[in-house]
């Protein structure tokens, strides 16, 4: 990154090439529509070309990146004014290919389904949270960063939000099975 803040806009290829993934799973779980994840993934480096003098080096990069797409994302967020979730059938495949027999992958599918439901249930900070360290492995410490909170704020926070999402789950299976 020093060297594209330097001018040398080749380099950003390489930063693509690392992190595309990495932010397309983070907006794809947070929307659920992978054109938009595609978009947003491409605004982040439209903005790291953008905003590259503002880069200082002292702290992680990926920290300065996943703060840069938090920005976006919420500038996106209050654009459309969404809440609802659309999957999209090809991208949810692509990542969960299961080689078991089909009741296994029935099974793992509606588990699946519940999750996603419990997920979207939750407000968009625990949801966001959940995503940053269970999806994109992100360290407590770099979560805290990013959020600008301790790193025992964060610990809570995630805390909170799992407590929360396996009560959802536990509605929504309940439901399932009440006829």
């Amino acid at each position: 990154m020093l060297k594209v803040k330097a001018g040398q806009l080749d380099q950003l290829g390489l930063l693509f090439e690392r992190y595309n993934r990495p932010l397309y799973g983070f907006f794809y779980r947070l929307t659920s529509d992978g054109n938009a994840s595609e978009d947003l993934v491409q605004n982040v480096f439209v903005r790291i070309i953008k905003y590259r003098h503002t880069y200082k080096g002292d702290g992680k990069f990926s920290t300065w990146i996943f703060h840069m797409a938090r920005n976006l994302f919420a500038d996106y967020y209050k654009k459309e004014k969404r809440l609802g979730y659309k999957e999209d059938v090809s991208v949810t495949d692509k990542y969960y290919a299961d080689n078991d027999n089909a009741e296994t992958f029935k099974i793992a599918s509606e588990e699946r389904h519940l999750l996603e439901k419990a997920m979207r249930r939750l407000s968009a900070e625990k949801r966001e949270i959940l995503v940053l360290s269970k999806y994109q492995g992100m360290k407590y410490t770099d979560i805290a960063e990013l959020l600008d909170c301790s790193e025992s704020a964060v610990k809570v926070r995630i805390f909170r939000a799992l407590k929360e999402l396996k009560a959802n789950y536990e509605k929504l299976e309940c439901e399932v099975v009440k006829p």
